[in-house]
């Protein structure tokens, strides 16, 4: 990968690759789960510190998957299933894993294969005369015609611990890279006369690819795409153009809502029904009401918005914002940490930070809430029914009472009583006779 990042840490969808392959086990109620990681690896644990569920084991010698998986095995009983994923290969199912369980049949040992029209680099099943998998030859160590065999390994595989484990202690490295191979147990299955079954993909191939570099990583980035947006179409989700939509977390929508093009969703993500996203927003941790319309170009995290809500274009939600039904936040404005009230309505080019406004606050263009004195935050309060003037500061802490008015140009640093005219401007002044200056005439 040419990175610092250990590989399986590097994000698809906006989660590690290994975080994939996680939650695909989890979704087969494994008894145990074990991660085998290599020396040197401790970001990988590290990474994955709140989830107690995983059983972390060092392999301290890079020697190989036999190796490898052997690491694992010292306290899995005997009778248990041994199912062997791999952290780089993020786009497995659960529905292809339950097909391969099933192929074992708790007795015999099953290999995950697939058919690709370029086998390079993978490992070709060898097959008897009456079509049974007998082994597996590495690409390095396959002869010609071995290489034409189209149908590979994909290193996935199910099998009885016991075997398992007699089977890993009998491996060697006589091979072309001096590794235990974990696929020479296939033979060593046929030889001890155990059942050798092959399951497919339950989708397609692109399920058990895995990631070596980068070019990699993004071929594997547009298929999970891919796969998110069908799956928000199938729960009736509008998504205007499926190539053009980037889900790094968890989605859940509601009927009829509408995502257009290059719409970001990161996080946990709740959208109501009738919910319309426009061009190029991004969602981070945001609950949004049913019927809110989010117009191109805004921005929203760790926010709420209430139903029938218009937000944008180039609006900014900040985290801690909630906002109640029907409010408006237009172009070029930045709310943070803040209340706003139902039917309120920031409509241009405003700063609103830690501040909580009531029902039916008109907020003038230009206005700001000045909630930062250079070392601490203050609260800004405004009633219901409040108008603020154009190119206002609001200098908190300050309350401005329900009802009332700002006129437009202040600079409001006390309390404004309810429903009076508040101003702050200086007298104006008309200079007759002045004249602008002018530059000097060159010598």
């Amino acid at each position: 990968m040419r990175s610092a990042r250990p590989k399986v840490l590097h994000p698809l969808g906006g989660r590690p690759l290994l975080a994939h392959v996680l939650d695909t086990a989890r979704a087969l109620a494994p008894t145990r789960i074990f991660a085998v990681y290599g020396h040197g690896g401790q970001q990988v644990p590290d990474a994955f510190a709140d989830q107690p569920d995983v059983t972390w084991v060092e392999q301290s010698e890079q020697l190989g998957t036999g190796h490898a998986v052997a690491q694992a095995l010292p306290t899995i009983p005997e009778g248990d299933t041994v199912l062997v994923l791999y952290g780089d290969v993020p786009l497995i199912t659960a529905e292809t894993l339950h097909r391969l369980l099933e192929a074992a049949n708790g007795n015999g040992l099953a290999l995950l294969t697939a058919r690709l029209d370029d086998p390079s680099g993978y490992g070709r099943i060898v097959r008897d005369g009456q079509g049974r998998a007998v082994r597996i030859v590495e690409q390095k160590d396959a002869s010609a015609l071995e290489r034409d065999i189209s149908e590979v390994n994909t290193g996935i595989l199910a099998a009885p611990a016991g075997p398992l484990r007699a089977w890993l202690e009998r491996l060697d490295t006589d091979n072309a890279q001096g590794e235990y191979y974990l696929t020479d147990v296939i033979a060593m299955a046929v030889a001890d006369r155990l059942p050798v079954a092959t399951a497919h993909p339950y989708y397609s191939t692109g399920e058990t690819l895995g990631v070596n570099d980068k070019a990699q990583l993004a071929k594997l980035e547009r298929m999970f795409q891919h796969r998110e947006a069908e799956a928000l179409m199938g729960q009736g989700v509008t998504v205007m153009d499926p190539a053009r939509i980037e889900v790094r977390g968890r989605v859940q929508a509601g009927r009829d809502v509408c995502l257009d093009v290059g719409v970001v969703l990161e996080g946990d993500v709740r959208l109501g029904d009738g919910v319309y996203v426009g061009p190029n927003c991004v969602l981070r941790d945001v609950v949004i009401g049913a019927g809110t319309q989010i117009l191109p170009m805004s921005v929203l995290e760790a926010a709420e918005c209430g139903t029938d809500c218009r937000i944008g274009p180039f609006a900014r939600i900040r985290p801690g914002t909630r906002l109640a039904a029907a409010a408006h936040v237009g172009n070029f404005v930045e709310i943070k940490n803040s209340q706003v009230g139902e039917g309120s309505k920031v409509n241009h080019l405003s700063y609103v930070g830690d501040s909580e406004l009531g029902r039916r606050v008109n907020i003038g263009a230009g206005t700001i809430t000045c909630n930062y004195d250079g070392a601490n935050k203050h609260r800004t309060v405004i009633g219901d029914d409040v108008f603020v003037g154009s190119d206002t500061q609001l200098v908190a802490p300050v309350t401005v009472g329900a009802g009332a008015t700002i006129g437009a140009g202040s600079t409001v640093t006390k309390d404004a009583p309810a429903g009076e005219l508040t101003l702050s401007r200086a007298k104006q002044l008309s200079l007759s006779g002045w004249k602008r200056p002018t530059k000097d005439k060159p010598r």
